[in-house]
């Protein structure tokens, strides 16, 4: 099935920057990729420079999304950006319920599938980030806790809202702590979600992409990218850096061959 999925090496810059390193960043990779049929870019910046980075890669092929986004469509929300905004300044894809989101802002299960919701209303493909802590891991719940996060966006979207979505696996505990899953690991996390999936539709189940979002370097990217429900990356500390993000891209370009 893998054949027929494209790769999505996908970038979050997480709150990283200033103009002159986002400027840097954005001609560093557009002028560094070649494209290759079967493996798509994002690059997620902060909200302040999504519309600068859409216009510095426009006619790249490289999308831009956001890092997350109001579940509101608009109104007394201080501080929030909603769908219909980030559409309007170029954001065609936006990450939901990021670990970092879930845990430092709070997010629940329940708002995190409002968000998927508004996200697509206006036609923005939502990255769902489902993934468990150590201790889950520890505890082998790791199941559980994926089930229980992919239950609430099928129950508040449906499972055909997954034909214009993307799913990334974070296992938490490999997040900033130079810790990866094997790809062997990765695999099996991927494989169930592929199935829960697949016990709703499985045509859409073999459709999503299913991106490992677990400190993804140039030098594992072939291994996890090798296996075969491993549709790409959701990439953190090594988007920042032009020369480690493209040995991603690359590396996905090489599997694809």
């Amino acid at each position: 099935m893998s054949g027929m999925r494209s790769f999505l090496i996908a970038g979050n810059w997480k709150m990283n920057g200033d103009s002159g390193h986002i400027r840097e960043l954005a001609t560093g990779i557009s002028s560094g990729h070649e494209p290759v049929e079967g493996v798509d870019v994002l690059v997620c910046p902060p909200f302040p420079y999504i519309a600068s980075v859409a216009g510095l890669l426009a006619g790249s092929g490289i999308a831009v999304g956001a890092q997350t986004v109001s579940e509101n469509g608009n109104g007394a929300f201080t501080g929030d950006v909603s769908a219909t905004m980030l559409k309007d300044i170029g954001a065609a894809f936006v990450i939901v319920g990021h670990s970092e989101r879930r845990t430092l802002n709070g997010e629940t299960d329940t708002q995190v599938a409002a968000k998927f919701v508004a996200a697509q209303a206006e036609g923005i493909v939502p990255v769902l980030c489902v993934g468990e802590t150590l201790e889950e891991r520890e505890a082998g719940a790791t199941e559980a806790v994926i089930g229980r996060q992919l239950a609430a966006v099928l129950d508040a979207a449906g499972i055909g809202a997954f034909k214009k979505a993307v799913i990334a696996y974070e296992p938490v505990w490999a997040i900033g702590t130079g810790k990866t899953a094997t790809p062997e690991q990765a695999q099996d996390v991927h494989r169930h979600i592929r199935g829960l999936l697949a016990a709703e539709d499985e045509q859409v189940a073999g459709g999503v992409q299913i991106l490992y979002g677990g400190s993804m370097k140039g030098e594992n990217a072939a291994g996890l990218l090798g296996m075969s429900d491993i549709d790409g990356g959701l990439i953190g500390g090594a988007s920042l850096k032009v020369d480690d993000f493209l040995a991603i891209v690359r590396a996905g370009a090489a599997v694809r061959k």
